[in-house]
Formats: structure tokens, sequence, C-alpha cells
């Protein structure tokens, strides 16, 4: 794979200036009766915001009886972008603040609340400044950059499943099918105190990129080479028309939720209309 790596700190400022659009979906999914995901992409008006902090991009799984994991997952979005932007510190240690924050929040209200009692929720997230993506990741929804053809997984999974097939006690096809596959090992709000992972990707997002993140109701249906068949495709509507279209016809027994950014310069993205749902600072 001949993908270029992060940045080497070189000056920059004579590049046209970069900017990302995306696409946000979140379904219930045909046998849910209420929808636990969250997901938000917020695109900074301010210059100075938006040079030193960047795009955030969130997709949450919530989890917990009682329509918990739509509080758990709902206050994990609102308070890691929050904290995030309202950060002095650089992009890695203001995820980090907002991760914590995010997990005493959950893990207070569910104290106080017999109802909210257990609730958690996964969370990516991935701010994006210029070329770089820094990850904040826990559980098992996933974060996933396309380019050149070619798709590759940035976050790994906090599961029982997962932690097997590192140690190499099972192989990747015994892995599909799991029967212990959606035992999650960490998540927010779950315990009163939660390390998160966090790193800046050392792949670079480029001009025609797009990076992907989702819950586990959209990536069970496709392997990585079927993603990259659908992300091949250059309209993000149609993209994610297709994916959800595709997760139906399979079934969608859980509510799935996913969100794509494709970077552009400003200059390719004269004229064109907003397409994403998104919150502006």
């Amino acid at each position: 794979m001949f993908w270029k790596k992060s940045s080497n700190g070189k000056d920059n400022s004579n590049q046209v200036p970069r900017d990302y659009r995306a696409v946000a979906v979140t379904d219930t999914g045909g046998s849910r009766s209420n929808n636990e995901d969250a997901v938000r992409f917020i695109r900074p008006t301010d210059e100075k915001t938006r040079r030193n902090m960047g795009f955030l991009a969130i997709v949450a799984d919530g989890m917990g009886g009682h329509a918990s994991g739509e509080v758990a997952s709902s206050i994990a979005v609102e308070t890691i972008a929050e904290v995030y932007y309202n950060s002095s510190q650089k992009p890695l240690k203001a995820l980090r603040l907002a991760g914590e924050k995010a997990n005493e929040e959950i893990w207070q209200i569910a104290s106080r609340d017999k109802k909210l009692r257990g609730m958690g929720t996964t969370c990516t997230a991935a701010a994006i400044i210029e070329d770089k993506i820094y990850i904040l990741h826990i559980g098992d929804s996933r974060a996933y950059l396309y380019k050149n053809g070619e798709i590759v997984q940035l976050s790994e999974d906090h599961t029982y499943v997962q932690q097997l097939l590192s140690s190499g006690e099972i192989t990747p096809f015994e892995a599909l099918n799991h029967p212990e596959g959606n035992v999650l090992l960490k998540s927010l709000g779950t315990a009163k105190k939660r390390s998160c992972d966090l790193f800046l990707s050392k792949y670079r997002f480029e001009e025609g990129s797009k990076l992907l993140l989702c819950s586990d109701g959209l990536y069970e249906y496709f392997s990585t080479r079927e993603l990259a068949e659908f992300l091949s495709e250059d309209d993000l509507g149609q993209i994610s028309q297709k994916l959800s279209a595709s997760v139906h016809e399979q079934g969608a027994h859980d509510n799935f939720t996913f969100l794509l950014v494709e970077a552009r310069n400003q200059e390719q993205w004269e004229n064109l209309p907003t397409r994403a749902t998104t919150v502006e600072l």
C-alpha cells in the first residue's frame, strides 16, 4: 500500500486551503424501536478555530435498556464537541480531555438515575486539520480511510474477539461468526475512569480521500473490500443511499450510523451545495 504518511511539519502556507464536506446517516434499522446511535460533523466558521482545531467528526453507539443508550451516546457527542473546541490544548490532548469529561458525565448521570444505571457508549471521533487525522476511539465503532482504490481501518475494536484475534488465539475467519462477537471490553460511561485510544494517523487525508466513521450496525454486513467498492464512487449522497439500502436488504437488525467525509480544496468546492448535516460554530 503506497500511501503517503503524515506531513513532516513543512510550511504549507502557500497551498490552497483545504475543506471537507460530509454526509451523515443514522437509521433505527429494521427491528429496533429506538435509535441509540448519535452522529455529528462540525465545521467551524471561524478561520482561526478551523486552522488550529480543524473539523470534528463523531459517531457514538449507545447501550443500555429503557432508551438509556440514546442518553449515553448523545452525552458523548455533545460533551466531546464542547470540550474539544473550548480547550486551549493541542488536538490530541484536547481529545483526551474531551473523552475523560464525556466518560465522567455519563458515569455521574447513570449513578444518580436508576433507570440509566449501566448505560454506556462506544465513540469514535476524528479531528481533521489540513491533511492530518487525530483519532479518539473507544469500543467497537470504527474509523476507515479510503483513497486510491484502497481502504484501511484506522481504529482497533475494543472487543473480546479482537483480543483473541490480536493474540493469535483465533483466525480472522473464526472471528467473523464468533459467538461472543458483541462482547465489548470497554466503553464510555461504564466505569468511573476510562482511557480511550488517542493517536495521530500515519496516513494523510489527501484530496479525493474519504473518511468513514461508523457503528457496528453498518460494518458487520460488509468486508473491507465491499466497503471500498461503495466508497469508490464520487458522490457522497449516492454512496450513503446505496450503503443504507444494502444494510436494509440484509436485514438491518440493529441501529446503524455512518459519517462520510471527503477532502477537497476550497476551489474545488466552489459553486457546490452543502449536502451535509452539520453544526457550525
